[in-house]
């Protein structure tokens, strides 16, 4: 197994608790939505891998109520800590390595995680192991390959553009792939999943907006390995920033791809 460290390793405890609650703001309502349409409900064993701040694991908690149960499984689960809930459980681990029992789970949920596993594919098989036969599966994945300045003074365009081929520079010489959610579709196909549901947001915003803010904290957290790649200069990642903060700049930063599937009853390749 890969010991490749976490990209956001390292970060500032309130850098990262910025950007991550930044994450929740921009994607939490759409989360919610596609856990509800699993029929999520009272009594749900719910597995959410890659926990974050919390804000998902909280509120399928609240909404399993007191005779279901959540198990938040997080490398690092610093910010977990302040959460009260009694049918949240949280586990320090791998979910590759982590001590879970297999089909004990209804319902497992992963946002932003599996890219930033080298194999994500040995992941995603972890996941699947602990879903019951018939239990849900929701993922949701970035596909960096479309990313694209569409207005904006040119010298922020071009610093736009070279952030962008320095993440995937950079995801490549950590042995991920900056496309890990267009792989999504097909591998819930290759493993049988029923009840397929894909979703492809590939949205456009204005400079200000509060993806376009996540994006500059992420980049600015990152800069560091954004420099290293040799396709942006420091200058790139103050101009990137600019980009992101002006209203009269527009982008597609990224293609967020969600896939809900049904693990099948009998069967199926992990």
């Amino acid at each position: 197994m890969s010991e490749t460290p976490y990209v956001f390793e390292g970060s500032r405890h309130d850098a990262e608790l910025e950007r991550l609650r930044a994450l929740e703001g921009v994607f939490d309502s759409a989360t919610r939505k596609r856990l509800l349409a699993t029929g999520l409900g009272l009594g749900w064993r719910c597995l959410e891998v890659g926990a974050g701040a919390g804000s998902i694991a909280k509120w399928m908690g609240d909404t399993v109520g007191e005779t279901g149960h959540v198990l938040a499984v997080d490398m690092n689960p610093r910010f977990l800590s302040a959460i009260e809930s009694a049918n949240l459980g949280v586990q320090e681990a791998d979910i590759r390595t982590a001590r879970i029992e297999p089909e004990s789970f209804d319902l497992a949920h992963a946002r932003f995680v599996l890219i930033h596993v080298p194999d994500g594919t040995e992941a995603l098989a972890a996941m699947i192991r602990c879903l019951k036969p018939g239990g849900w599966l929701v993922l949701e994945e970035p596909d960096f390959s479309c990313s694209r300045a569409l207005a904006g003074r040119p010298e922020l365009c071009c610093a736009f553009r070279n952030v962008h081929q320095a993440i995937e520079a950079m995801f490549r010489q950590r042995g991920m792939d900056y496309a890990f959610g267009a792989r999504l579709p097909a591998l819930l196909q290759d493993r049988a999943f029923e009840a397929m549901l894909i979703e492809n947001d590939a949205a456009i915003v204005p400079g200000d907006s509060p993806h376009a803010k996540m994006m500059g904290l992420s980049t600015y957290q990152l800069r560091d390995k954004y420099v290293a790649t040799g396709l942006a200069t420091e200058e790139d990642i103050e101009r990137y920033g600019t980009f992101a903060a002006d209203p009269t700049c527009w982008a597609t930063y990224h293609a967020t791809i969600s896939a809900v599937g049904r693990k099948p009853m009998k069967g199926g390749r992990v």
